[in-house]
């Protein structure tokens, strides 16, 4: 891509991606306070109502790479566009959604549309910044991606309080509209080098995926026993070995299996995918507590949130500089403890009764924990390759944070449903408690991973912005 030779169209640049990103992240987390209210009106269960996110989390983890592949062929800027139209198109079908089957297709069809922007937004911004200035841009593209992330419960929970939970959506499309005029009136187009696609690797990990999340689902149901639990928990493994089979073997692979020697690579990749699951599990449910048994509205919901997201603000920018000193396995295993610690704490002290305030201290400690585990274990994947295996190495990251949060989403629904229900306060806390319960245990899982990076210290820090 030839770069911008003026300040004014460097800043168009930076200004259009930064807002398509702050759509797509501030969708991921807006809808985290509205699904008490699209369980009460749609009359689903939790079990079902998880799907909202896990279709979203198994679309973009899955084409994620494809996403970037297919700009690089077709033109960055046409398929930038191209991902924002569908986002659109999906956000206007979930707002119109009259049962849970359709707003779970349309929330799968926002995550293909998020899997073709995110990975082009970084791609059109780093290509049109000069190498003095794309650390900056990045940083400021970034940070404002982190905003979203921060304040979406909140936005989520006034909107649905006060216009409806299909407003969460519709808002969307005035914003989805002008980014698409924009990317075309401000944007030049853009290629890169046309690398085959791997459909058969694309196809065997997201059946894996669905087979063994599946598998999670409907073991309280009909039984961990069940010929259809069994039955799907082996398909999805055979899947699994069929994809590591095949990746190991295909001319351009989606995920360079090579990667994984790298130990720093391997255990940076666990830590996160346990920790991301804890995370996004817990997200799914904490505000369905505020609101189901503590009786907070919506609004309040998200507002009682910030406790634990906002320490990402603080925090992560501060373990990002630290890290050079300290190296990342002490700040991955110190955060991941904290992590769990602070779940650990919730699950313990949660009942019908419990005080908001009894549960701030708890949030703080497990959000500045995460926050400080993920700059770490990111900077450790990305500090692990060569600069040209960077973009190869956030893709397989970011693949693996989205399918570890569709994980988590589902482990943490089948422990609460096997030890609770959303029909009352009483029943939820049971359930929640044994939730927050497996929540910590993920997360001291991923400190365990995090014993494994290397005991380094890092000469520079290798960052590349958190997408939703």
């Amino acid at each position: 891509m030839q770069i911008p030779d003026n300040r004014a169209e460097q800043r168009w640049v930076l200004g259009i991606t930064a807002l398509a990103s702050f759509m797509m992240a501030l969708d991921t987390m807006i809808i985290t306070t509205a699904f008490a209210t699209i369980r009460a009106e749609l009359s689903s269960p939790l079990q079902t109502l998880q799907w909202t996110v896990n279709a979203f989390n198994l679309t973009f983890a899955v084409l994620l790479l494809t996403g970037a592949a297919l700009g690089d062929r077709f033109g960055r800027r046409r398929m930038f566009a191209a991902g924002i139209a569908l986002f659109v198109m999906a956000s206007a079908a979930c707002a119109l959604a009259g049962n849970a089957g359709a707003l779970i297709a349309a929330r799968a069809l926002q995550g293909a549309g998020a899997a073709l922007v995110m990975p082009l937004a970084m791609a059109i911004l780093s290509g049109a910044s000069g190498r003095e200035d794309r650390a900056r841009a990045l940083g400021i593209f970034s940070g404002i991606t982190g905003c979203a992330l921060i304040i979406g419960p909140a936005i989520g929970g006034f909107i649905t309080e006060h216009l409806g939970w299909r407003w969460i959506f519709w808002i969307n499309l005035p914003i989805g509209l002008v980014a698409i005029a924009l990317v075309r009136a401000r944007l030049r187009e853009s290629f890169g080098p046309a690398a085959p696609l791997d459909i058969t690797g694309l196809l065997l990990v997201a059946l894996a995926a669905l087979a063994l999340v599946w598998s999670l689902l409907r073991g309280n149901a009909v039984g961990w026993a069940s010929a259809e639990v069994i039955g799907t928990l082996i398909a999805g493994l055979a899947f699994t070995a069929g994809f590591v089979l095949w990746e190991l073997r295909a001319a351009a692979p989606m995920v360079p299996l090579r990667l994984f020697a790298s130990r720093p690579f391997a255990a940076g990749i666990a830590a996160s995918v346990l920790f991301y699951a804890a995370m996004y599990g817990v997200l799914f449910l904490l505000p369905q507590f505020l609101q189901i048994t503590l009786g907070f509205d919506p609004f309040g919901a998200g507002l009682r949130l910030l406790p634990w997201t906002a320490t990402l603000f603080v925090t992560a920018p501060i373990a990002g500089a630290v890290v050079n000193r300290f190296g990342e396995r002490p700040l991955v295993v110190t955060g991941l403890l904290m992590q769990a610690i602070g779940l650990g704490w919730i699950a313990e002290i949660v009942s019908p009764s419990v005080p908001y305030s009894a549960l701030v201290v708890p949030l703080v400690l497990a959000g500045v924990g995460v926050s400080m585990a993920m700059p770490a274990a990111q900077n450790a994947v990305l500090g692990s390759v060569p600069v040209t295996e960077m973009g190869k190495a956030s893709g397989i990251f970011n693949m693996g944070r989205f399918l570890g949060g569709m994980f988590g989403v589902a482990a943490l629904v089948a422990s609460f449903s096997a030890d609770g229900a959303a029909d009352s306060a009483i029943h939820f806390t049971s359930g929640f408690a044994a939730a927050m319960s497996l929540a910590a245990t993920l997360s001291f899982a991923g400190a365990i991973a995090g014993l494994l990076l290397p005991a380094r210290r890092r000469a520079t820090v290798a960052t590349v912005p958190q997408d939703a």
